[in-house]
């Protein structure tokens, strides 16, 4: 069975997949990522669980990996195969693509940015499938963005693209640890919300999902602190539609688990705001947290001669 590598590097945990020709997930395995232990043990966990998977396919699907793909946080110079930075992971310059190839027995990696690749997924296989331009926005801790265009994702000239949640919404307004004043995430991601709610609630277990049933309760203050984040997203993501005129707006993360608690008004709060803009389709993502392992085996089968496998379907 011919199939590539896929891992998923998160802060705390790892996920990893042997991913089939038409996008089977033939094998999944999660491990924790172990930054307690510090940066070093951290890459030797990713070859490590690499190795392992190869030897399971190996040994289950009668070959090795033709190729492999991982996702990592941080900045990712994509081209050289680097992991320039992670706060949360504590490496830098790190040659991760060559790390693993070497431990791989020489076959192609692939190395993406943990939201440009989960976007990925998303645009080509998930929420977006179908649409030739779109724009991934994942409400989490924090707000990314994965700029889609023609089945690939756009990563700028130096890595940058896509980071929507240091758009400025409110000039002068709450500090970020960007070093600017009144960014999109300090308003409007599932940790913004959380704090604001435990603010009025007096309550600091209080987080966005308490905010959302909440709202869905009728409870007036959070509506107000709902609404709030609401408007912040929204004069965001017209700043971005106006920029790069997406066809589909795919909306993911903590935030968008409130489902219609949440795109309700977020449609009509970007509706109320466009002009001459034309209205992309809003949409919840689809694919979850297996976004960024398949986005990473579709990373890995781009590697390999495209004629010489069958087009990836969910």
């Amino acid at each position: 069975m011919r199939h590539v590598i896929a891992l998923d590097v998160g802060g705390t945990g790892m996920k990893a997949a042997l991913v089939g020709a038409g996008g089977e997930l033939l094998h999944q395995a999660r491990r924790a990522t172990g930054r307690d232990r510090g940066p070093d043990a951290v890459v030797d966990g990713i070859l490590d669980f690499a190795a392992e998977l190869r030897a399971y396919g190996i040994e289950h699907h009668g070959a090795p990996a033709l190729a492999a793909g991982v996702a990592v946080p941080g900045i990712v110079d994509e081209e050289r195969g680097i992991a320039a930075y992670s706060a949360n992971l504590g490496w830098r310059d790190l040659p991760l693509r060559g790390l693993l190839t070497d431990r791989l027995g020489g076959v192609p990696v692939a190395l993406g940015h943990d939201v440009r690749t989960g976007g990925l997924a998303e645009g080509r296989i998930g929420a977006g499938k179908g649409a030739d331009r779109f724009l991934f926005v994942p409400l989490g801790t924090g707000i990314a963005g994965a700029i889609g265009i023609a089945g690939r994702v756009e990563s700028g000239a130096h890595g940058f693209a896509g980071e929507i949640g240091h758009i400025v919404v409110r000039p002068g307004g709450t500090p970020c640890p960007c070093g600017q004043r009144g960014c999109l995430e300090r308003y409007a991601s599932a940790a913004a919300v959380s704090e604001a709610w435990a603010s009025v609630t007096g309550n600091p277990e209080a987080d966005a999902a308490d905010c959302a049933k909440a709202v869905d309760g009728g409870n007036p203050k959070a509506r107000e602190v709902w609404q709030h984040a609401v408007d912040a997203l929204a004069d965001g993501l017209v700043t971005a539609l106006t920029l790069l005129d997406p066809r589909t707006l795919i909306i993911g993360g903590g935030l968008a688990e409130a489902g219609q608690t949440l795109f309700t008004p977020l449609r009509e709060a970007v509706r109320c705001r466009v002009t001459f803009q034309k209205l992309p389709t809003i949409v919840p993502a689809a694919l979850g947290d297996t976004a960024g392992c398949l986005g990473a085996g579709l990373l890995a089968w781009d590697l390999l001669d495209t004629t010489d496998r069958t087009e990836v379907t969910p």
